[in-house]
């Protein structure tokens, strides 16, 4: 006789199924559901096939959500495309279930390119076109991931090319894209502008601090040439000018801070001019040969 048109689920799968779930939902042992999880995957055979009953592919995806729920409440969301994809082996045949759950995830974590490429070739496949969660899912993989990335060109050619969709729906998200590209063109200026006006400010804080310490250094160098008058300690006066100018750099402000790097410049320029005012050829020591 014909072979039957569905097998059963094996009862391995479907006790693993409900272990992790368990795991997940009342013991919030996660490591453990994962492990349940991967078991249960493997006891279903590889990846996708004509062969494969509609019941396989339901406990299979089971598996899969909750694994990906598990790695996420482990924070190893890093993980969650890797791990899925072992089962799977091409982003083309992941469930839609599987598909919207990661797009979701990565976009909640702020990391959408990592979608870009797997979302693209799901949404290309003309298999997958035929499925009534194609429609759901290709609009999700526009709010989630090209629209945060900046794709708008990306975005319009698969709203134009795709067939599920009348032409009031394109229409729509045509006009979603189109706004969500003048959004970003005005935060871009907004930033540009920012910029333009803190730099200004900058350069006004950094002109009256280098003021002050230019200030501060003609007094060190009045008090040093009047101890100079009474002792002859030329030493002295490049320790002491050498640890103020030390304290200033390290202790008050951070060289690590992008911000630092033009003071410290300046501060250099500074210290070159004030030790060249100390050691005039005065007080210059003699050079021997």
């Amino acid at each position: 006789g014909e072979p039957p048109a569905w097998a059963p689920v094996p009862a391995q799968a479907a006790a693993l199924l409900e272990e992790a779930a368990d795991l997940l939902v009342l013991h919030r042992d996660f490591a453990a559901a994962v492990e349940r999880c991967e078991a249960g995957c493997d006891s279903l055979g590889p990846g996708p096939g004509h062969e494969r009953c509609e019941l396989f592919a339901e406990v299979k995806c089971s598996l899969c959500v909750v694994g990906i729920q598990a790695l996420a409440e482990m924070n190893r969301w890093r993980e969650v495309l890797s791990w899925i994809l072992q089962y799977y082996h091409a982003p083309e045949h992941l469930p839609p279930k599987v598909l919207e759950l990661c797009i979701l995830l990565y976009s909640k974590v702020k990391e959408p390119q990592v979608m870009l490429e797997v979302g693209s070739s799901w949404l290309r496949d003309h298999a997958n076109q035929s499925l009534p969660e194609y429609g759901p899912l290709l609009e999700l993989y526009l709010v989630h991931v090209l629209l945060p990335l900046g794709r708008f060109e990306g975005a319009e050619e698969l709203v134009r090319g795709c067939d599920v969709f009348d032409s009031e729906q394109q229409l729509a998200f045509l006009s979603t894209i189109c706004e969500s590209r003048s959004q970003w063109t005005q935060q871009e200026e907004r930033c540009l502008a920012a910029e333009e006006q803190q730099d200004p400010a900058t350069e006004t804080i950094l002109g009256a601090l280098s003021q002050k310490l230019l200030t501060m250094l003609m007094l060190l160098r009045r008090a040093l040439r009047s101890m100079s008058n009474h002792f002859n300690l030329l030493p002295y006066k490049k320790m002491l000018l050498a640890t103020f100018l030390l304290y200033l750099v390290v202790v008050r402000l951070d060289p690590a801070s992008p911000t630092s790097l033009p003071f410290i410049y300046k501060l250099v320029q500074l210290f070159r001019q004030a030790w060249a005012a100390v050691l005039s050829p005065i007080h210059r020591p003699p050079i021997r040969d």
